[in-house]
């Protein structure tokens, strides 16, 4: 099978965030904008590093002084050093390719898209590398894949990527409309679906009916070192619906082998939903039964900061955290140019395989 992948460098490259002081910034003194505008980036004494630190520019310039006053229009670049990524895997396979898409088999614990520590460890990072080699090596202009949705950094399996932008539309209004459908905890208007997707989990505990549909809201709370939120089972939330069947169950460990089809896409649904009815995925470090986190009280953040002047990792469990076992196995599909209905499987990892497998 074909793969992909390029080993990390030791450090990325860095990153630069680019800021226009508006109107109502005007008269805010550098220290001022920054500390009250990122507020989750760093502490004010972490802002205060970077700035005599030379990481900030003014129209250009590096500025020192941290009350150095602000007017309209200034344009403010701020430098974050080159970091040490966190551990993580490159090798991509390639379970299928064509003109308009390409299906990977994502390892886990690799991020699909940037976020937090992982700036270039990535999936995209990979596929912009690998077009870029082929690019080079050829005369015409290789387009450059992008991943069409995402899958957890524990998530192993099938990700989806598009290669022209009507691929991508396509793609993406599949997954939307397939959440869209579902209403109330039911779902409406099947025989219109595009995409199906099918993954296998291993949970805690011994599941003793052989089929449940989960059908509870996921919605947003307040957490520790995740700044938008984090995604709990949430009777305000949005609507979600799952459908698990299960593979094989083991008395002796106290654990159950499922399939879960998901039928909306909600971000940690299968986590969420699984860990709702009682039976979070086995080595999850951050949902427990109920669908809620570990550690729920929301005590603020450790006020120490990093050598870049930004927080510490959180002491406490967040959705990046591995160490759960969810595969994206198979997922068919109506092709976005040909709508040929086609089937993509994903090998199974050793631990979600029944006896039989």
């Amino acid at each position: 099978m074909k793969k992909i992948g390029v080993n990390w460098p030791e450090f990325n490259d860095g990153l630069t965030y680019n800021d226009v002081v508006s109107a109502s910034n005007s008269g805010f003194t550098l220290i001022q904008f920054y500390s009250s505008k990122y507020t989750s980036s760093a502490p004010l004494q972490g802002w205060l590093q970077r700035i005599h630190n030379k990481q900030i520019t003014v129209d250009g310039e590096i500025v020192t002084d941290p009350n150095t006053v602000l007017r309209a229009g200034f344009k403010l670049v701020y430098h974050r050093l080159p970091w040490k990524e966190p551990e993580a895997p490159y090798l991509l396979e390639v379970l299928y390719e064509d003109d308009d898409m390409i299906a990977l088999n994502k390892p886990s614990g690799l991020q699909v898209l940037p976020g937090g520590l992982f700036q270039q460890r990535t999936v995209l990072t990979q596929l912009q590398w690998h077009a870029n080699k082929v690019t080079n090596s050829s005369l015409g202009r290789e387009p450059q894949p992008v991943p069409v949705h995402r899958l957890g950094r524990g998530t192993s399996g099938i990700l989806l990527c598009a290669k022209t932008k009507r691929a991508k539309a396509c793609l993406a209004a599949y997954f939307a409309d397939g959440t869209s459908l579902v209403r109330g905890g039911r779902e409406i208007g099947v025989g219109e679906r595009k995409i199906t997707k099918i993954y296998r989990a291993l949970v805690k505990g011994i599941i003793t009916m052989n089929e449940i549909e989960i059908n509870h809201p996921i919605g947003i709370m307040r957490y520790p070192g995740v700044s938008r939120g984090l995604y709990v089972a949430l009777p305000s939330g949005k609507p979600a619906l799952s459908k698990v069947k299960i593979v094989e169950r083991d008395v002796q460990k106290d654990q159950t082998l499922v399939k879960v089809e998901i039928r909306s896409g909600r971000p940690h649904q299968i986590r969420i939903h699984l860990s709702y009815i009682g039976h979070p995925l086995l080595g999850d470090p951050l949902y427990v039964a109920g669908g809620q986190p570990k550690c729920s009280d929301l005590e603020l953040a450790d006020e120490s900061y990093a050598e870049d002047g930004g927080y510490q990792r959180p002491s406490k469990p967040v959705p990046g955290d591995i160490g759960y076992h969810l595969h994206a196995h198979e997922v068919i599909l109506s092709h976005p140019t040909t709508h040929e209905m086609i089937k993509i499987v994903a090998p199974l990892p050793s631990i979600l395989k029944s006896v039989q497998e």
